[in-house]
């Protein structure tokens, strides 16, 4: 990640004549940036304002949450993300503006010198802005604290190849500084932005934290590989995650990786867990049996490595749920073309058939309790989380709406659960990567529904439990096409 007092961005520039020299600092620890910024507007045939950018190239969506801090001078001062051409004042931009009385629009000059114009949101001071540049089109979608982004303005811009793209700060005087905070700030190029290609590889990542409370992001662990699904290990000291069939640790304690040791089985899928002791880690591995169905089975091994143990004969099984204690896997297994949950136990045997509805039924995890297992099921026609008794018993839908949800991960205590929402626009049958996607907060006990996160992920980004031991955080991971430190 990002070593430097400026963080992600490369150009750190006043803009225009702002009266009042304005500054960038970023906090390495938190990963927030606090801009303070002069200027009499951005507005009108020219610009003045701070601004904190990257050059940029192609299709891509720029993300941030912010506020200003303090009760401010002029209604209109600005904070937001902005694409521009240059840094001179008359550029042609267009940018995501939240105003200090809550105004927030999508603004832009088409040219350099030209009037700026404005798309007004519905919206009133949102917590969340994203400018997205899709060829000659900018899209501004915007949310509220908890809430889903909305689309709030798109129009058509052409804007060279080259641009600026990055977070600003207007006073709306030049004899006055303002100061706003800029957290989970993300460049994502999109799988249609990377180089024209239709089939693009596997995308970098970034493993994040997620402070479940604050809603604030950390990338702890850039990469250009393509990682999937961390496991926070029970002592909290390290996360476990899959990269090309295989199973590396990640130490918190200097950021090192290091190879699990799994023997033969190397051909490791992103559904792996650790046992509820910590001591041992299901594995769900591709494996070609001679006279068997091919596809994933599930296996166990010590959590620092060594032979796993074969669990299931049948195939395709992928782990999801460990029983409380110990004894009982959860998994979702294709048995006769239908996708089911099922349990077994760690020491092999008979399989138990839990669901038997024709949809897809994917995901089981237990309650901490063990009172109920938690699964996601398009029985209802879109995606949702269920519940059920551990024997199938008593079958329940718990999350509503209209987003498709997947992958149930209680917390420690188990009175909330965290899970990644597709938009009604993917399949309720899929969960493909390369999508905007979020993870989402629900209340056991209430049902109530928040927004943690807004990312570019899907697929690999929460697959399996992802808690901190004391409740606190999950980890997940974010993908890009870009540099993954931003």
């Amino acid at each position: 990640m990002a070593k430097s007092t400026r963080g992600a961005f490369t150009v750190i520039s006043d803009v225009g004549t702002t009266g009042i020299t304005g500054r960038t600092k970023y906090d390495e620890s938190t990963q927030i940036y606090t801009v303070t910024g002069g200027g009499e507007n951005i507005w009108g045939r020219s610009d003045e304002f701070h601004f904190a950018a990257l050059s940029m190239s192609g299709d891509f969506m720029i993300t941030a949450s912010g506020e200003f801090l303090g009760e401010g001078v002029n209604a209109h001062r600005k904070w937001g993300v902005m694409l521009r051409t240059s840094l001179d004042g008359a550029s042609a931009y267009a940018d995501a503006a939240v105003h200090g009385d809550g105004l927030t629009s999508l603004q832009y000059r088409e040219e350099s010198g030209a009037d700026t114009k404005e798309v007004k949101a519905a919206l009133s001071a949102p917590e969340t802005v994203q400018i997205e540049r899709l060829g000659d089109t900018i899209i501004m979608r915007a949310a509220n604290a908890g809430e889903p982004l909305v689309e709030t303005g798109r129009i058509t811009l052409w804007l060279p190849g080259g641009i600026l793209a990055g977070i600003f700060v207007c006073s709306h005087d030049r004899g006055i500084a303002e100061t706003a905070t800029i957290r989970n700030v993300r460049i994502d190029i999109t799988a249609e932005g990377y180089a024209g290609k239709e089939s693009p590889p596997p995308s970098p990542s970034r493993i994040e934290i997620l402070d479940v409370d604050t809603g604030l992001r950390r990338i702890i662990y850039p990469t250009t590989d393509h990682v999937e699904a961390p496991n926070w290990s029970r002592d909290g000291k390290f996360l476990l995650f899959n990269q090309e069939g295989r199973i590396y640790r990640l130490d918190f304690d200097g950021m090192k990786t290091k190879l699990v040791d799994t023997g033969n089985v190397r051909a490791n899928n992103n559904d792996h867990g650790l046992s509820v002791d910590g001591t041992l880690l299901a594995l769900s591995s591709f494996t070609d049996q001679p006279g068997r169905k091919r596809g994933s089975q599930i296996y166990v091994v010590p959590v620092a490595g060594g032979t796993p143990v074969k669990v299931t004969d049948e195939a395709p099984s992928y782990w999801h749920g460990w029983s409380p204690d110990g004894n009982t896997l959860a998994f979702c297994g294709e048995r006769n073309g239908n996708y089911d949950v099922w349990t077994i136990s760690v020491k092999g045997g008979p399989e138990s058939r839990l669901t038997t509805d024709p949809g897809l039924d994917d995901g089981p995890e237990y309650s901490p309790d063990g009172k109920y297992i938690y699964f996601n099921s398009t029985r209802s026609g879109q995606m949702k989380i269920w519940r059920m008794r551990p024997d199938g018993s008593n079958q329940e839908q718990v999350s509503f709406g209209d987003c498709n949800d997947w992958f149930a991960h209680l917390s420690p205590d188990g009175s909330r659960m965290v899970y990644v929402s597709y938009p009604a626009s993917v399949s309720a049958a899929d969960h493909p990567r390369n999508k905007r996607v979020m993870i989402r907060e629900q209340i056991v006990a209430t049902g109530k529904v928040r927004v943690l996160a807004h990312l570019y992920g899907g697929q690999g980004t929460m697959n399996v439990p992802s808690w901190s031991p004391d409740g606190k955080a999950v980890a997940f991971v974010s993908y890009t096409y870009g540099n993954p430190e931003v």
